[in-house]
């Protein structure tokens, strides 16, 4: 629980980590404290006051700080201060807390889990802006949440919140907290299942009697960790299938497939708690076309449709979508995840061919050729040219899918899944022109 209004003022602060996140902190926090900045990394563009702030890795240990501000991308168990840090775990705040500290009295919509974090709180912030609420969008999806300008009591926060942001935030809460789903991710980081579901039900811990956490009942993890533990938020449970008359009004195809149901069902759980608009309501889902590199539709003819979900770095998330689709050319491959699964029956998968790419091709083919027709390829582009081709010589009358879902991360040829996502729609362009 939050400790006191405005702890962050005339303490001595070191901010480890300086992406989006820590330098949102250090603008924040640096006219009412004194700081040092650390990276693991050479900072680089670094401006003449961030100079000054900078400390030496042997100097921190002389240092007695009141906090440390850790940054989502610091991997406590592989980072350079790993000893230092967890002598110093207390010590240890995010910058949910920093903003939790100040806006405690703004009500915010928290939404985590594995997939379809992004998509549903752009859906939630859609609606309610259409609603002239003076809400914003912050978190993970891009814009940190301390660069906000504005703030009134009545502004609402929609927030994406990732398990990196929550693992050691100290006193954050949300009014109205959302875990959409559990599949095994980042284990890499946080090394067992068990962490990582710990990590996310951070959201829900602080809460209390006054908030709501809005859970997926038909999510294993989910229902079996919530009977362990003492929650004491109103606990919606949300049935990730939704009414098949709803869809048809709305007449949207975006929300064909079981994972943007799934997050659609939360949205309208999520909105039940607020006076909304049911005409705006329509509207606004018939218009959206979701986020970019996340299940969109790039590209469409009479023979084939092609799908950019760049995104998906891993096999839950592709699945998601894989199962709502036939006559599929998947395209997978780059970064493996650690200890991931692939779910689906032979039966599921006897009209896809998958076409492979990246580092850990070998992988994926391994786990992946008892199920369907596999090729592998070194880069993305020839792969590509192979599709093309495969679909030309295809004697079939049913539409094709072209669906670049990777379920892996980016990080063997691509600094992100944007630049990558990017990368494909760029490649696909060039071939389709040529033709």
């Amino acid at each position: 629980m939050l400790e006191n209004k405005n702890i962050f003022i005339k303490k001595k602060i070191l901010i480890y980590g300086l992406g989006k996140s820590g330098f949102s902190s250090y603008k924040f926090l640096k006219n009412k404290n004194t700081l040092n900045i650390f990276d693991d990394n050479k900072i680089l563009n670094q401006n003449s006051d961030i100079k000054k702030k900078l400390i030496k890795y042997n100097d921190i240990r002389n240092k007695d700080f009141d906090y440390i501000i850790l940054s989502p991308g610091i991997n406590i168990n592989n980072c350079l201060l790993k000893k230092y840090l967890f002598r110093n775990l207390k010590k240890i705040r995010t910058d949910l807390d920093i903003f939790y500290s100040l806006y405690n009295k703004n009500k915010n919509i928290t939404i985590t889990g594995t997939n379809g974090k992004s998509t549903t709180v752009q859906i939630l912030y859609e609606i309610l802006k259409k609603q002239k609420f003076d809400v914003r969008l912050v978190g993970n999806i891009g814009n940190p949440i301390l660069l906000e300008k504005k703030i009134t009591k009545n502004t609402l926060f929609v927030i994406e919140a990732s398990s990196y942001q929550l693992e050691y935030s100290k006193f954050f809460k949300s009014n109205f907290g959302a875990i959409l789903n559990i599949t095994p991710d980042h284990l890499e980081r946080h090394k067992t299942l068990k962490k990582y579901i710990e990590a996310k039900f951070k959201l829900i811990e602080n809460q209390t009697s006054k908030d709501f956490a809005f859970l997926n009942i038909q999510d294993l993890h989910i229902k079996k960790t919530l009977k362990k533990k003492n929650i004491h938020s109103k606990v919606i449970k949300v049935n990730p299938k939704i009414d098949l008359k709803f869809l048809k009004k709305i007449n949207n195809r975006y929300f064909l497939t079981d994972g943007n149901k799934e997050n659609l069902a939360f949205v309208i759980e999520i909105l039940k708690k607020f006076n909304i608009n049911k005409k705006i309501f329509i509207k606004t889902l018939k218009k959206f076309h979701g986020l970019k590199y996340r299940q969109q539709i790039i590209y469409k003819s009479k023979k084939f449709t092609i799908i950019n979900d760049s995104k998906a770095t891993s096999f839950s998330s592709s699945i998601s979508l894989l199962k709502s689709l036939s006559n599929v050319y998947w395209i997978v491959g780059g970064l493996a995840k650690k200890g991931d699964k692939f779910f689906l029956s032979k039966n599921n998968c006897k009209t896809f061919k998958v076409y492979i790419f990246g580092k850990d091709r070998k992988f994926f083919h391994n786990k992946l050729k008892k199920y369907m027709i596999a090729q592998s390829f070194k880069k993305l582009e020839p792969l590509l040219r192979k599709v093309f081709l495969d679909i030309k010589n295809e004697k079939n009358d049913e539409d094709q899918i072209i669906l670049f879902s990777p379920a892996a991360a980016s990080f063997d040829n691509f600094k992100n899944f944007e630049e990558r996502g990017k990368y494909f729609n760029n490649t696909v362009k060039k071939l389709i022109n040529a033709k």
